[in-house]
């Protein structure tokens, strides 16, 4: 495999095509429109080309690891992301950004989790040193703020939320006895429905009213018995996952728009990395399935 594009070289290729969009302005009309045109036309062409490589990449097990590694290139990650077969993902950012404060942070005997981004929001929970009111703590919480804020586009707002568990996928044999259904509801859990409607090796789309009075899709996915839930759309054009195949031998998620194929339990995106499903905490009581859609 060729070497990776080097970082300056990207800035010149970059500069390149920002210097020719630039001159475009000045053309007159008729001109700057058939350069327009032009310009769309070449870049359909690319897309329709580099969807297809995937394609073919993704089907075979070799080549799907060839893919994976040519998508931490720049040049090939930026390509992507330009003709949208891959999409920037929050969390996968906001985690990298938080995996280079994690060594200081352990260092004071301290750690944090993100537990979910909403709304430009990323919710975190704070470990040991850096769960406290003391000047050290407060630090430590300002460097993982300035890690996320200035590290992720798209959050605008850190929370630190208590420092509970939090379990995304938890076996239906362990039921979680608990708070009243009011005090889940101001925790921001809400019904998905009984066991017994999430058939065992299926997917099961559900629609639930949040405690803001908001309807959220969720996705219910029972693999041999042990369950997980998202939201219900692909990370790659956000569309709805409800005919998604569920692949027991594999333990794999397909996409059912565009075939992109995901972890079942984690929500990693088997078919490009830096993106995956968004996972919800569920826990089981009394055979009902209960969800976290917010708080």
């Amino acid at each position: 495999m060729t070497a990776a594009v080097e970082a300056p070289e990207l800035e010149k290729l970059a500069q390149r095509v920002d210097n020719a969009v630039r001159a475009l302005v000045d053309l007159d009309p008729e001109a700057r429109k058939v350069a327009e045109e032009l310009k769309a036309a070449l870049e359909e062409i690319h897309r329709v080309g580099l969807v297809t490589i995937v394609k073919r990449m993704r089907s075979g097990e070799a080549t799907r690891e060839a893919l994976f590694e040519l998508v931490d290139d720049p040049v090939v990650r930026m390509l992507f992301t330009l003709h949208g077969i891959i999409r920037p993902d929050t969390t996968t950012l906001a985690e990298q950004a938080l995996a280079q404060v994690r060594p200081q942070l352990r260092s004071h005997g301290g750690d944090v989790t993100l537990v979910r981004i909403e709304s430009g929001t990323a919710f975190v929970r704070l470990e040991g040193a850096c769960n406290g009111c003391s000047m050290s703590a407060v630090t430590l919480r300002q460097l993982v703020e300035t890690a996320l804020l200035e590290g992720v586009q798209g959050v605008s707002k850190v929370e630190v939320l208590p420092n509970e568990p939090t379990p995304t996928v938890i076996s239906i044999d362990a039921v979680l006895a608990g708070s009243t259904v009011r005090r889940r509801a101001e925790e921001g859990w809400v019904r998905a429905g009984s066991v017994d409607a999430a058939a065992v090796d299926d997917v099961t789309p559900v629609t639930v009213t949040a405690p803001d009075g908001s309807e959220v899709r969720l996705l219910l996915v029972n693999l041999g018995q042990r369950m997980s839930a998202y939201r219900n759309e692909c990370a790659h054009e956000a569309l709805p996952l409800d005919g998604a195949v569920l692949d027991v031998g594999n333990g794999t998620l397909t996409c059912p728009w565009h075939g992109f194929c995901y972890d079942a339990t984690s929500g990693e995106c088997m078919s490009a990395p830096g993106v995956q499903l968004e996972p919800l905490p569920l826990r089981i009581d009394d055979g009902d399935i209960w969800v976290r859609v917010t708080g």
